[in-house]
């Protein structure tokens, strides 16, 4: 009997499908399967949780920025891969194992998460970027829900993330006609924070990534916390969790430098404590 591909993931002990470097206190991800738009796979998925999970546990990194090889961010999930399994093959326990462990470790690491969206950001491909916590978008890209075309309903956090960002009127009409949305009308939307030319797009992202890396990363980390708890909570438990993440955020390093400092009339040196 055929498993699910994603059924059996491990920890790979190197990369095949993504490249993975870290310079600057800044990690980059790159999908890496640009004769297939980098189109998603079990391969994809597993080696993209390693290299968070390595994100998470080195102190050295800072931020992370998450892009694609070749003129695609992300087609979505390769539907190739799919000609593999059986009639037992479970969709739904595909998406478990896979992508909801991904964008679930995406939304959980305390660390800025940068995508840089050099072309087509599809389905699945259109969950990651949606899970990063900053997009900025090449003038060459475009954002396509892609579900509907298949007649699936959306996956991959995208219900979830996508109306946060641009409203459940403007969400329903994207993944109910999914319609392609090219990098200027994403800016309007709110869908992504910056567009710019294509040939500095990795200018821009890595400039931004390194500032960020230079920043206080447990005050980042704990900001980044504080607004995921928030979206769900009434404005008096917003308010008193804010206390709380505060109480934690005095106590980091990095605060005693910021303050020292301004104190000092000098530009702080985080620490990342």
């Amino acid at each position: 009997m055929a498993q699910s591909p994603i059924s059996m993931m491990t920890t790979p002990t190197s990369f095949e499908t993504i490249l993975f470097d870290i310079a600057e206190g800044v990690a980059t991800i790159t999908l890496n399967r640009p004769d297939r738009l980098n189109a998603l796979t079990t391969s994809i998925s597993q080696e993209m949780l390693a290299a968070l999970k390595t994100c998470a546990r080195d102190d050295m990194v800072r931020c992370v920025v998450i892009t694609g090889a070749g003129r695609a961010f992300s087609a979505g999930q390769d539907l190739a891969e799919f000609a593999q399994v059986d009639d037992d093959f479970s969709v739904a326990d595909h998406l478990r194992h896979g992508y909801h462990r991904l964008v679930l470790a995406m939304h959980q690491l305390e660390k800025p998460i940068l995508a840089a969206v050099n072309g087509v950001a599809a389905g699945a491909g259109l969950g990651l970027a949606l899970a990063a916590d900053m997009r900025i978008a090449s003038d060459k890209a475009s954002f396509v829900t892609a579900f509907i075309g298949i007649g699936l309903a959306p996956d991959s956090g995208v219900s979830w993330h996508l109306q946060r960002l641009i409203g459940p009127a403007r969400a329903f009409e994207l993944l109910a006609t999914g319609r392609k949305v090219g990098a200027e009308e994403a800016l309007r939307l709110g869908l992504v924070n910056q567009v710019v030319p294509a040939e500095s797009l990795e200018e821009t992202v890595n400039g931004l990534a390194r500032q960020l890396a230079q920043g206080p990363t447990r005050g980042i980390g704990l900001t980044k916390r504080t607004l995921n708890k928030a979206a769900d909570m009434t404005l008096a438990q917003a308010l008193e969790y804010e206390a709380q993440i505060q109480e934690i955020a005095l106590r980091t390093r990095d605060h005693q430098e910021g303050v020292l400092a301004f104190l000092e009339k000098r530009p702080p040196k985080f620490e990342g404590r």
